[in-house]
């Protein structure tokens, strides 16, 4: 039997996500139809806030204005990640911080990590020769450190000087993508609650039963309905795969919190350590958002949202505030007999390298890619897909627990247990102790499907100090590689002076608009 209806249980970005990626498969094929099923009683999550870079591709494929995404969503360009207080503040000084950088490290040359291993000084150390190791290999971190722009506003759309993501507001994102999925793929919006879920004799999903639209049949289901994950656990009963003893962050308290016109916009997320996990802090053009991420191991309600109140110097009281409970892990299957899961449906992790959007989009592009045609694939392409998916969520996990596990701070249990060899994934774990003399390589990366790979755990690596040993054979490439890293030191410098400031550039393109292909 072909597969001829397809139906979205949920909205919000994930779910509208899949319509967009969907509909654009099946864009001009008359024979195929997409409805999505938005319940009015549920809000969104909407926390997700932050992007990774390879958004641009997707919303430049579902053809999408950037100027129009810019100013619709409230959109501020993200260029890194920073990291404050990532590591203990008596050897590395109170506010020690680094950048996660979203341009490839060493761009004009050879790899510089070998001269930054051998050359790096403490740079906390007065008078010390040390430079940050994202400010040796990348003129990015200048430009991050200036609160300056990644593109001028004479840039086409989606291309700039440097790499780049965005903070957008959540719900507006949704809607975008909403309104571009009906009008340009022609998907079906239908505002009602699924009361039931109806299975066949083989176990596959035969029918929906809504409160407003009756009973719904479709071919192919998709599971976009957050933590309520009705298709994919209620009815279908997927296992779901605990990561808790490995993540210990599960619970976040999150807040929206205005901002004057005139203040500077990091053109970065900016994650805080504390003792118990990390606060994220996202600026948009007129408002932040801010959310008190922890362990209800090692803190409580009631000494998170004090906490909170202290990090913003603010009550709290005054603005409204969610907390919200995470549940560690992804499901055993993604993709399950006609049904395959999204989002929060699919599963959760703290938000500390956007994984969330990342990897629904990433799964959405996958399945638009390899979509059945027919229920006689069903099994084959289930079977793939949930060994790939498995596959990334297992590396995206390592590479967030990386950033834990390789930390020196010991001012609370919640650091001292994170350091437990037991908590620390075994691949991880073997990675970690071949890098202990080797500095990380390609090869060491060997699966497109790793999500994060050298480039990004660099950044981390030796943004936190991890002690790679190396032999006393000195490299005789030394006068070339300073000289690479000057001329990385000079184009940041130019790339600072030149690149326009990030409000400024904000302010222009919701005047004007970016330049068109």
């Amino acid at each position: 039997m072909d597969i001829k209806k397809i139906i979205i249980v949920g909205g919000g970005t994930a779910g509208w996500l899949a319509a967009n990626h969907i509909g654009k498969t099946f864009e001009g094929n008359d024979t195929v139809s997409i409805t999505l099923i938005e319940s009015p009683d549920i809000p969104t999550i909407g926390v997700g806030e932050g992007t990774v870079p390879a958004i641009r591709k997707s919303l430049k494929q579902f053809g999408i204005s950037e100027s129009e995404f810019i100013t619709s969503c409230d959109v501020t360009f993200k260029q890194s990640i920073k990291f404050v207080n990532w590591m203990d503040k008596h050897r590395h000084g109170v506010g020690n911080s680094y950048h996660h950088l979203f341009d490839m490290p060493s761009p004009l040359g050879d790899d510089l990590t070998e001269y930054w291993l051998r050359e790096r000084g403490d740079p906390y150390a007065d008078g010390a020769y040390g430079r940050f190791y994202c400010d040796t290999v990348s003129p990015q971190h200048a430009v991050c450190e200036s609160y300056k722009a990644p593109k001028q506003i004479t840039h086409a759309e989606y291309e700039g000087s440097l790499g780049y993501a965005y903070h957008l507001n959540a719900a507006k994102f949704a809607l975008l993508l909403a309104n571009n999925a009906k009008s340009r793929f022609n998907v079906r919006h239908i505002s009602a609650n699924v009361l039931d879920v109806n299975l066949n004799d083989s176990g596959h999903i035969e029918s929906l039963n809504t409160d407003s639209h009756g009973t719904l049949y479709a071919d192919f289901y998709i599971d976009s309905s957050g933590f309520e994950a009705l298709l994919i656990d209620k009815a279908l009963k997927v296992p779901f795969v605990d990561k808790s003893n490995e993540l210990f962050v599960d619970r976040a308290i999150a807040v929206q919190v205005p901002i004057a016109d005139d203040v500077p916009i990091p053109p970065f997320t900016i994650a805080t350590a504390h003792q118990a996990g990390w606060i994220w802090d996202i600026a948009l053009i007129n408002r932040r958002g801010v959310g008190f991420v922890y362990s209800s191991k090692y803190m409580d309600d009631q000494t998170a949202l004090k906490k909170l109140e202290h990090y913003l110097g603010e009550d709290l009281a005054q603005y409204q505030h969610r907390l919200l409970l995470m549940k560690v892990g992804y499901r055993k299957h993604f993709f399950h007999k006609n049904c395959l899961s999204l989002g929060l449906a699919q599963g959760f992790l703290e938000p500390l390298e956007a994984t969330s959007i990342l990897l629904t989009d990433f799964a959405a592009g996958y399945l638009a890619s390899r979509f059945p045609t027919n229920v006689d694939e069903l099994g084959l392409i289930s079977e793939q897909f949930n060994k790939v998916m498995t596959y990334a969520w297992e590396r995206v996990v390592e590479f967030v627990k990386l950033h834990y596990c390789i930390s020196d701070r010991s001012d609370s249990p919640f650091w001292i247990d994170n350091r437990d060899p037991s908590t620390i994934p075994k691949e991880l774990a073997k990675r970690l102790t071949l890098w202990q003399t080797h500095i990380p390589v390609r090869e060491d990366f060997f699966s497109k499907f790793e999500v994060f790979d050298l480039d990004n755990y660099l950044y981390v690596l030796y943004g936190m100090a991890y002690g790679t040993s190396l032999g006393s054979n000195h490299s005789t490439d030394k006068l070339q590689w300073k000289a690479h890293s000057d001329r990385i030191r000079q184009v940041g410098g130019t790339l600072a002076n030149d690149l326009p400031e990030h409000r400024v550039l904000l302010e222009k393109i919701n005047r004007f608009g970016l330049q068109k292909h």
